[in-house]
C-alpha cells in the first residue's frame, strides 16, 4: 500500500490514489492530507474567505428527489415565495455588509412566468448594486435559451449539483421519470458553461449504497468537466423522504463528515485554482464544521440571508444550522469564526474563480 507523504508529493494523482486518500483512517495521515491540501490553498488562492448572501427566495418544487424536504411529494411543509421586494431587501443587506454578490436559490420550477420573473428581479437587482455585483443562479434544470437569457440578463455564475457521478446511483435516490433523468442533468451542466457562466456543481457524500469508487469517480467527473466552482458535503437524512428507510445502511455522521472534509482536502490539490465551498451540511454535524472545510481547502460560505420566518420550511435535510438567526447575526457569527481561525474575509472583492478566469484566457 503506497504511503499517504509519497501520494501528496505526485503531481496527478491516478483513481488508486484517491482511493487511498479517501480511504484514510489513521489521524495522522487524514492530518497530512489536510496540511497539504491547504498550504496549495494558501499558495494559490490565499487565506480569504469569500462570502456570498444565500436567499433560499422559494420552496416551491417539481422535483421529487427521494433524498429532499422540499420535494414535490412532502405534503408537511408550508410552501413560500418571496415578493421581489423582499428579497432586494436581502440583497440591500448583502451590500450594506461588503458582500458582493447573492446565490438566488429556490426549488426547481420550470415556466415561462418562472423564467421572466427571474430575469426581471436579476435586472432589479443589477438597479441597485454596483456593475460588478455578483449574482449566482442555483435553480436547477432550465433548457438552454432560460439559462441564456438569465446570462443575458446579468447572472454570472450558476450551480447546479450532479449529487453523484453515477448514473446507477443516481437512479437509487430520484424517481425512474422523464423529470429526473441523468442525461438532462448532464446536459445542463455543459449548457451552463457553454453559455458562459462560472460553472458550479457538487456532490453529496455518504449516500446510502454509494461507494468510495463512486466518490473517487466524482472528484474526477469534476476535474474532466473543468468546473469553476464546487459545493459539496455530508449526505444528511430527512425524516419526510423515501431515502430515509435506508438510513440503517449509513455510516455515521461524524464518519460522513470527515469523508466530507478529506473530499475537500483532496479536489483542493487537484485543482489548486477553484473556488470550492465550505457547506452549511458539514455544520450541522460539528459546531466547527465550516471552519473545518476552510482548513481543508475551502474559500467560499455561503451565510443564509433568507429571512427569518420562511428559514424553517427550507430544510433539505433535519437539523439545518442557523434557521433561528437573523441576517445580521449570522453575518457576524461567520465573521468572528472565520477570523478565528486564521482567515481574512474578501470584502469587496468579487472573487471570482480563479479557474474561470484562467480556462477563458487564450492558450
Amino acid at each position: 500500500m503506497a504511503a499517504i507523504s509519497e501520494i501528496l508529493n505526485k503531481k496527478e494523482f491516478s483513481k488508486d490514489d484517491i482511493i487511498r486518500l479517501l480511504s484514510i483512517t489513521n489521524k495522522d495521515e487524514h492530518e497530512l492530507l489536510i496540511k497539504k491540501a491547504y498550504s496549495v490553498k494558501v499558495n494559490t488562492v490565499g487565506r480569504k474567505v469569500h462570502l456570498r448572501g444565500l436567499i433560499e427566495f422559494s420552496n416551491y418544487c417539481r422535483k421529487d428527489c427521494y433524498y429532499c424536504g422540499i420535494r414535490k411529494g412532502n405534503q408537511k411543509i408550508n410552501r413560500y415565495s418571496l415578493s421581489d421586494e423582499q428579497v432586494l431587501q436581502v440583497v440591500e443587506l448583502a451590500r450594506r455588509n461588503g458582500l458582493t454578490g447573492v446565490v438566488l436559490q429556490s426549488g426547481e420550477t420550470s415556466s415561462q412566468l418562472f423564467t421572466e420573473r427571474v430575469t426581471n428581479l436579476i435586472a432589479k437587482i443589477k438597479e441597485i448594486t454596483d456593475p460588478g455585483f455578483r449574482i449566482t443562479l442555483s435553480l436547477g434544470e432550465q433548457t438552454p435559451e432560460t439559462y441564456r437569457q438569465w446570462f443575458e440578463a446579468g447572472a454570472q455564475r450558476y450551480l447546479l449539483r450532479i449529487e453523484t457521478s453515477s448514473e446507477k446511483l443516481y437512479r437509487k435516490i430520484h424517481p425512474d421519470n422523464e423529470l429526473h433523468n441523468f442525461k438532462t442533468r448532464l446536459e445542463c451542466l455543459k449548457n451552463i458553461q457553454n453559455i458562459g457562466y462560472m460553472a458550479g456543481t457538487g456532490v453529496m457524500i455518504g449516500l446510502p449504497f454509494q461507494t468510495i469508487e463512486n466518490l473517487t469517480d466524482d472528484l474526477l467527473f469534476i476535474k474532466e468537466r473543468k468546473i469553476d466552482m464546487v459545493g459539496m458535503g455530508p449526505y444528511l437524512e430527512h425524516a419526510d423522504t423515501p431515502l430515509y428507510n435506508y438510513k440503517d445502511l449509513l455510516m455515521p455522521q461524524t464518519e460522513r463528515l470527515k469523508l466530507s472534509i478529506r473530499m475537500i482536502a483532496i479536489l483542493r490539490i487537484m485543482m489548486p485554482d477553484i473556488n470550492i465551498a465550505s457547506t452549511t451540511a458539514l455544520q450541522s454535524i460539528d459546531p466547527s464544521g465550516r471552519e473545518l472545510g476552510l482548513q481543508a481547502g475551502a474559500n467560499v460560505m455561503m451565510p443564509n440571508l433568507t429571512p427569518l420566518k420562511y428559514r424553517s420550511n427550507y430544510l433539505l435535510y433535519d437539523n439545518k444550522p442557523c434557521i433561528d438567526q437573523v441576517a445580521d447575526d449570522c453575518l457576524y457569527c461567520l465573521t468572528k469564526r472565520i477570523k478565528m481561525i486564521g482567515e481574512d474575509i474578501a470584502y469587496n472583492d468579487y472573487g471570482d474563480s480563479m479557474h474561470f478566469i484562467n480556462r477563458k484566457q487564450p492558450q
